[in-house]
């Protein structure tokens, strides 16, 4: 649905993109993360067509955006962070409005402002002005204005910012929604916990590049293999660490208060057969977890270009 190929831009001295490769598979709900200055709102403004790239190809829906934005507008609807909003309408004209620029009108467009408006659960505020609306409430009409021309594409800048928790979790269910009928979403958010329960798949930039992309769940599963296994003991834990030395699979082990955590370069199956030689050796195992990675602590280790860094405490 959306490939991005070798997006440069620069602002005098700051290189804002640095060859940025994305590709969005049509039906993804795609979560675009990154730190202050990565790039996000850079690439969103080329995507949506409002800034011109030095360098780099863009294509959504198989056609060239930047050769044929006109064109390719039809294919997609933006939700910007900061809304533009025309307060003194009432909702149902700021939807007919904005129907009228792609081209409904009469019933036409009655009807599919109408359609949207129940969607988004804002049927019993059409009468209302905008700027009585709460922030959540123009956020939902944003994407029902987005939606009107029906774009395969939705195209999301940090659409929960500043919403409270409920709020929050009521437009993601909405999001998911979309997703199931069949709509691609690109979506900015600074809120990690949100995207990972949310998202099939994810994006992280760094300095104008993906340096991280693919489908959330395998992306995870990785990051918890590859996380330390906690083994926790009733006693003789001089007894496990001299087993848990002996093994070529184990690289690093640390003490945390009650948990050994050993950095153990193994599968499920690896990780039985250890469990297996410290029971047989009578040590009493009460607990042998391998610790839970999250989307926050990959970005952080990413971002913090810290990836194989490894910090021991309490070493034995």
């Amino acid at each position: 649905m959306l490939k991005i190929h070798g997006l440069k831009k620069k602002f005098r001295n700051f290189q804002a993109l640095n060859g940025l490769d994305l590709e969005v598979d049509e039906g993804a709900l795609y979560g675009f993360v990154g730190p202050n200055g990565a790039g996000k709102t850079t690439a969103i403004r080329i995507i949506t067509g409002l800034l011109r790239p030095d360098e780099g190809t863009v294509e959504i829906a198989g056609k060239d955006a930047i050769r044929y934005r006109d064109s390719v507008k039809d294919h997609f609807g933006y939700v910007p962070d900061e809304f533009g909003m025309y307060d003194n309408l009432k909702v149902w004209e700021y939807m007919e409005f904005f129907a009228s620029c792609y081209g409904y009108s009469g019933l036409v467009a009655r009807k599919r402002c109408g359609e949207l408006l129940e969607q988004m659960k804002l049927s019993d505020k059409s009468d209302a002005f905008v700027d009585s609306l709460s922030r959540g409430m123009k956020q939902r009409l944003c994407l029902a204005r987005a939606m009107i021309h029906d774009p395969e594409l939705l195209v999301l800048d940090e659409p929960t910012s500043g919403m409270d928790p409920r709020t929050r979790m009521e437009f993601k269910e909405m999001l998911k929604e979309l997703c199931a009928e069949g709509k691609t979403i690109l979506v900015s958010s600074h809120i990690l916990s949100e995207l990972s329960q949310m998202c099939t798949d994810i994006g992280i930039i760094d300095a104008g590049r993906i340096v991280l992309s693919g489908n959330m769940a395998e992306i995870l599963k990785k990051v918890n293999d590859s996380n330390p296994l906690l083994i926790r003991v009733c006693e003789k834990r001089e007894d496990a660490i001299r087993i848990l030395k002996s093994e070529p699979a184990v690289k690093t082990i640390t003490i945390r208060e009650d948990d050994i955590a050993v950095r153990f370069h193994g599968g499920r199956q690896e990780e039985a057969i250890l469990l297996r030689k410290l029971v047989e050796a009578g040590i009493p195992v009460n607990g042998f977890i391998r610790e839970q990675g999250d989307l926050e602590s990959i970005f952080m280790q990413i971002t913090s270009h810290d990836m194989e860094k490894v910090v021991l405490t309490g070493e034995e």
